[in-house]
């Protein structure tokens, strides 16, 4: 695992590891970590704008608020809508 070390727009340190990804719409979104040996999961960072400002639903939707790029659900269900 091989993590690069970021300060988000918080001043908080965290650490994304580009090698665990989730496809987007517009680019992947890369598994951020609290800590650099990649034990506490933090978040996810947009690759289309490098921005740490995304959101997560309950069924598993990614969106990045900075830029739009959006991973659909693994299930979709038309009562969700």
């Amino acid at each position: 695992m091989s993590l690069d070390g970021s300060t988000t727009t918080d001043g908080e340190r965290v650490y994304t590891d580009r090698t665990m990804a989730e496809r987007g719409a517009e680019g992947p979104f890369y598994v951020v970590f609290a800590d650099a040996d990649g034990s506490d999961r933090w978040g996810f960072r947009c690759g289309n704008c490098e921005s740490f400002d995304t959101a997560m639903d309950t069924m598993g939707r990614i969106q990045c608020t900075e830029c739009g790029n959006i991973r659909k659900p693994d299930e979709w269900d038309a009562a969700h809508e």
